[in-house]
């Protein structure tokens, strides 16, 4: 096991877990939130992150002493399976908070989406590690003296041929997304996706070829979806309405001016006092600016960047390729996660819903990343041993 890799993440975890407990404090204490009950206990959000983190801790203790050569076989009834709980979302088990249909209430909730960005990395791993033995492989013979034969072949000689199933599951996950709207977890989705494929030596002008019909198709989503036009104009904007959908990013700005060099103090900060919207949640690394200024914010980011580098190290030195590229995959995927929210919140890039990892309040989410560094951390069990070609 890496103890590097796990002492950052013990560390971040339980920096976010006292970040949390700040940021929550008087939103816990005012009940201000009309979807949680919490009966006027200030450290409600607190309490339920810690069971969640407790929980997240022993999952990847048990998860990184598996063989991770396990998730391979269990690749695809997790992607379907996944899929199938996507779905589910929209029948009666689904349920609506703040107008986005994400959660199902079994008994208890969670996010589907946050199951599903784990089994794309795992199926598109698992069989994308064998694409160097398909290429060895004596290529298929089509006929050339028909139409289909001839464009069968330059389809497979352009290297179109291996992406279509790929493309064909990520477009029936992205849509499932769409329409719950979940533009975050699509993001998400497209980054771990993208970084395996690339990692998979998948032949680059695919690449900007993709880049450029995504780009266009967030275009268009933004163009033909009211929530995300607004979005997009209180980025642009965020002065021109204080009161509708620029007053998130304005109070957000203000908790971060308002840390100066040193920060407030830990627990001193304003803006969580029915200011900040989503303080504890989304925008928790506003109040980390507040709080802890521009040093401590700098040395959280720092803590970050050093676990993403030892994880691409991790990549580098994997025993195999299923295990280097599930690592990149994950690893990919924090990182964007991470730049992607702290652009949001320093008003870089227009809101998306993205939360910090191991900082954000969810349960779900935080299990979620916890397994995930549970399958690095088994990865990195194994490469002591000879590496194989």
């Amino acid at each position: 096991m890496d103890l590097p890799y796990l002492a950052l993440v013990l560390l971040l975890t339980a920096i976010g877990l006292v970040m949390l407990l700040s940021a929550s404090y008087a939103s816990a204490y005012y009940d201000l939130d009309p979807s949680v009950k919490t009966g006027g206990n200030p450290y409600y959000y607190f309490l339920g992150q810690l069971k969640f983190a407790v929980a997240g801790v022993v999952g990847m203790y048990i998860v990184s002493k598996i063989d991770y050569q396990w998730w391979r076989g269990l690749s695809v009834p997790a992607l379907a399976g996944s899929i199938f709980l996507l779905i589910l979302v929209f029948t009666p088990l689904g349920r609506t908070s703040n107008g986005a249909r994400r959660w199902l209430d079994i008994g208890f909730s969670f996010q589907p989406s946050e199951l599903v960005k784990v089994a794309v990395i795992l199926f598109f791993a698992a069989r994308l590690s064998k694409r160097k033995d398909q290429i060895k492989a004596p290529p298929k013979k089509w006929n050339r003296r028909t139409l289909r034969g001839r464009m069968g072949e330059f389809a497979e000689n352009i290297g179109l041929l291996e992406l279509i199933p790929y493309a064909v599951i990520l477009l029936i996950i992205l849509f499932l997304l769409y329409k719950q709207p979940h533009m975050s977890g699509m993001i998400l989705v497209c980054s771990g996706a993208a970084a395996v494929l690339f990692a998979s030596g998948i032949r680059l002008y695919w690449f900007v070829g993709g880049g450029a019909a995504v780009g266009a198709a967030l275009l268009f989503l933004i163009t033909q979806t009211e929530y995300m036009t607004a979005r997009m104009q209180s980025w642009l904007n965020p002065g021109s309405d204080l009161r509708g959908d620029g007053y998130q990013l304005w109070q957000s700005q203000i908790a971060i001016g308002s840390g100066g060099l040193l920060g407030t103090g830990l627990g001193n900060s304003r803006q969580k006092y029915m200011f900040l919207p989503e303080e504890h949640n989304d925008f928790v690394f506003a109040i980390v600016c507040e709080e802890l200024g521009l040093i401590g914010a700098c040395l959280i980011i720092v803590l970050f960047a050093l676990l993403i580098i030892r994880g691409y190290w991790l990549a580098l030195h994997a025993r195999d390729r299923f295990g280097s590229l599930m690592i990149v995959g994950v690893n990919t995927q924090l990182a964007a996660q991470v730049i992607l929210n702290i652009g949001v919140v320093t008003g870089a890039l227009p809101t998306t819903g993205i939360s910090l990892p191991f900082f954000s309040y969810g349960g779900t989410a935080l299990v979620v990343q916890l397994a995930e560094v549970g399958l690095i951390l088994a990865v990195s069990r194994q490469i002591v041993a000879p590496k194989e070609e």
